[in-house]
């Protein structure tokens, strides 16, 4: 019965929101096994758990607290320069599994992992295999390359080059007259996207790949004309580079969804746009009616963002989402998302929800709103969405608990009327509320139970039940109501038993 016990009971006081830095500190022996990794990367650590993490001999606990995403990011910093290369490319990877919003690493880490000349003492990963899981993992903020682009540091205004595009203007006359060769050169061989022979020149290379590159780049008229003949007429649509006779054949063009395009650029003539407003397809003149918010091609893309992801949209949340930054080249500015606010139209509405920075009046507003995707987008997005929606959104659609449950504001309380839903996913939340008179440790899902068992409300003398149970064990070995003494004595059996070798793991 112990060895059946024994895994249930670690993993139980690992992520036990009540235990204390001395026991969560024993959970990195080698003997708890695979728990101390798990609850390393998987939840927020008292600060002494972290240092204890960090200083830890193992590289897989130092691997796991690398990814994780409840920790200050600040405090891993030293991992940054870890003798291990598989923990340095631990933290430029990030957190493990999919998550719709990824903090950005703070720019001392992204400049130390960025600069690096080696990939770490044990030689298992290169400095540029490390560079490239931090390229993919979405903890470099977009206004990070706008910040290098001026840095004292001739390899970061390099980098800053990776996202031409996004420079302004004059830091990319900068880059390109720098005194460091090496960054004019990298400057040269990016701003090839903004010189229209370059391009034609170059496209015919990118194969099948080409039609991304029409989205963003400097076009000649022959490469236009190209477009046009062959039909790859929606690239040139929300191209900000296409030029003003291609934009009033595509706001005439007999296809209603490359008309939908064009109906919103910023750049759409006065009599285009009224001719759009009138136009035969339903669609078309919906869009038409968003034009007057469509000023920038900040809040052009801003816009189109939000425009047909539906209820259930899961994309992930990056900039300009993140924060309230009233700069045109990074995002639209307060005002305008008040305005979207407003608005009566519901894609806007939508969009003015998306944003963190919304006030706290527009956001009650908003809560109330008719249309289901605003409330959904609020929930997901504001840091100020009401409790209660929050609830709404985690029981009618799916898709989004995940990402509503690491939510700050996700309400503890007030789930007790749900405890009869036929989704157990529901019940189980309900079975956690510390309101709730009798937690159902005899559900018939598994999820419920142990979500039922790690209820505080539930009576002291019940709990050493509840441990003998494989069904409730890690719910019981989780509740906050279990005494301190007793989980230093569930760790001295687990860790200190004849078994406990069983669980070891090779670090």
């Amino acid at each position: 019965m112990f060895d059946s016990l024994r895994e249930l009971w670690l993993r139980g006081i690992a992520f036990n929101p009540a235990a204390p830095s001395d026991v969560l500190v024993r959970l990195l022996d080698r003997a708890a096994g695979e728990t101390g990794p798990l609850m390393c990367g998987g939840r927020d650590l008292p600060d002494a758990v972290v240092d204890a993490a960090l200083r830890d001999q193992a590289e897989v606990i130092r691997r796991a607290l690398a990814r994780n995403q409840h920790v200050d990011p600040a405090r891993l910093a030293p991992l940054a320069t870890d003798p291990s290369g598989l923990v340095r490319a631990s933290l430029a990877g990030g957190p493990r599994h999919y998550l719709r919003f990824v903090r950005p690493l703070p720019d001392d880490i992204l400049v130390t992992l960025l600069t690096a000349q080696d990939g770490g003492e044990d030689g298992k990963v290169t400095e540029n295999e490390i560079v490239a899981e931090l390229e993919s993992s979405r903890q470099i903020p977009l206004s990070f390359f706008r910040r290098m682009a001026g840095h004292e540091h001739p390899e970061l205004r390099i980098r800053a080059t990776w996202r031409w595009q996004s420079l302004h203007p004059a830091q990319r006359a900068g880059l390109l007259d720098d005194p460091d060769p090496a960054v004019r050169e990298a400057a040269q061989d990016r701003n090839w996207v903004l010189d229209p022979e370059r391009v034609e020149a170059a496209l015919p290379s990118f194969g099948s790949r080409k039609r991304f590159k029409l989205d963003t780049c400097a076009l000649s008229p022959a490469l236009v004309e190209q477009c046009f003949a062959d039909g790859t007429v929606h690239p040139l649509a929300r191209n900000q580079h296409t030029p003003a006779y291609a934009v009033a054949r595509l706001a005439r063009h007999p296809a209603a969804e490359v008309r939908v395009l064009a109906a919103t650029r910023p750049d759409l003539g006065p009599d285009l746009a009224a001719e759009l407003r009138t136009d035969p397809d339903d669609d078309v003149r919906m869009h038409a009616r968003l034009h007057p918010f469509s000023r920038t091609w900040t809040e052009y893309e801003t816009i189109h963002r939000i425009i047909d992801h539906g209820p259930d949209c899961t994309c992930p949340i990056t900039e300009p989402f993140t924060g309230s930054n009233p700069e045109p080249a990074v995002g639209p500015s307060p005002d305008w998302f008040a305005a979207c606010a407003g608005s009566e139209e519901p894609i806007l509405r939508r969009v003015a929800a998306s944003w963190p920075g919304l006030s706290a009046e527009l956001v009650k507003t908003l809560a109330r709103d008719d249309d289901e995707e605003v409330r959904i987008r609020l929930a997901c997005h504001h840091p100020l969405a009401p409790p209660h929606l929050l609830l709404d959104v985690f029981v009618t659609h799916p898709a989004h608990r995940p990402h509503l449950l690491t939510l700050p504001a996700f309400p503890c309380t007030g789930r007790a009327p749900l405890i009869g839903h036929t989704d157990p996913e529901v019940r189980a939340l309900a079975a956690a509320d510390p309101a709730l008179p009798d937690p159902p440790v005899e559900d018939l899902d598994d999820g419920v139970r142990r979500a039922a068992a790690a209820n505080p409300s539930l009576a002291p003398d019940a709990l050493e039940a509840l441990l003998a149970d494989p069904r409730t064990a890690e719910g019981t070995a989780a509740n906050p109501a279990l005494p301190i003494q007793r989980m230093h004595a569930l760790l001295d059996r687990c860790l200190n038993g004849t078994t406990t070798q069983s669980g070891a793991v090779e670090r």
